[in-house]
């Protein structure tokens, strides 16, 4: 992840991705050798020259404004997350890149209020979707993380790697790949930590999964949505999951699931709170899937 290597290769794949037809143009009467747009196309959608956008899309040390960006955001029809990750990757070169170094601390109110949740599940997660916190249903529904030994108690890591979450996510090809997508927007606010560098070089050793989902170069926000599980001991449940973002703790994010009241799922929860209550319904089930405890402090390398 080199100063302008990243914005070229997403500016490139972004291009491949889009038709003429897509941004108003006429279709080729005949095919084109290789997919998406031409540079020249995009340049003058932008509303700049050709050889600007060339050397931007050829990772050429320089600096382009915000409004430059944002016109190149435009003409390729970014969302407003690819819009909001063309500005990290295009910051300028000598404006600090989100080096860190310092470890993240979890408050302990945090934490009493995650317990405070009868009925809904919950995991904290901070920079590069480090787990940072867990609540005892959260333990019992995904995994309890702190099993695991402290490097590996990353969300990305856990999905692409560690055969429960294959077995636990009915549609864990999704869960995956869109939890691929939020790291690069990690990778893109923060790409001088060595933790994600380290993280997505070991990844791409281990998983063809992942480095074929890296190089498609798509981000996205994990802000809501759905999930469905393979629970071991409630079976299949789908619960609804929203992220909500602490003020006072920058890039820390509770993760909560909900099922709605009286639903055959709100049911399960119950069922396996019950568990986490030491009330027998069927606890042998996951005495290898969860067990105590729950750190507080993720040590980030220096």
């Amino acid at each position: 992840m080199t100063e302008r290597s990243e914005l070229s290769a997403f500016l490139q794949a972004q291009r491949a991705r889009l038709r003429p037809e897509d941004v108003g143009l006429a279709p080729d009467s005949v095919p084109r050798r290789v997919p998406g747009l031409r540079r020249e196309e995009v340049a003058r959608l932008a509303g700049m020259s050709t050889d600007y956008y060339t050397r931007l899309e050829q990772g050429r040390k320089i600096s382009p404004s915000e409004s430059v960006l944002s016109s190149i955001a435009r003409a390729l029809h970014l969302d407003e997350v690819g819009h909001r990750h063309l500005l990290d990757l295009g910051r300028p070169l000598y404006v600090g890149t989100g080096r860190v170094s310092h470890p993240q601390r979890v408050r302990a109110s945090t934490r009493q209020l995650m317990e405070s949740w009868p009925d809904q599940p919950a995991l904290l997660l901070g920079r590069r979707l480090d787990v940072l916190a867990t609540n005892a249903l959260g333990r019992a529904l995904i995994f309890d993380f702190d099993t695991l030994p402290q490097h590996e108690r990353n969300y990305v890591r856990w999905v692409i790697l560690h055969p429960h979450a294959r077995e636990l996510y009915a549609d864990w090809p999704a869960v995956a790949e869109e939890m691929v997508a939020v790291l690069r927007m990690e990778a893109g606010r923060f790409p001088d930590d060595p933790g994600i560098i380290d993280l997505v070089g070991e990844l791409a050793v281990k998983s063809d999964e992942f480095a074929t989902w890296w190089a498609d170069q798509r981000v996205t926000a994990h802000t809501h949505g759905s999930k469905r599980f393979r629970h071991p001991v409630v079976g299949a449940v789908e619960l609804e999951w929203q992220g909500l973002a602490l003020p006072g703790d920058e890039n820390q994010t509770i993760y909560v699931y909900h099922a709605a009241p009286g639903s055959p799922a709100a049911d399960k929860i119950g069922l396996l709170g019950s568990w986490v209550e030491g009330v027998p319904a069927a606890g042998a089930a996951l005495a290898s899937h969860s067990g105590p405890g729950n750190e507080a402090v993720v040590d980030e390398p220096a």
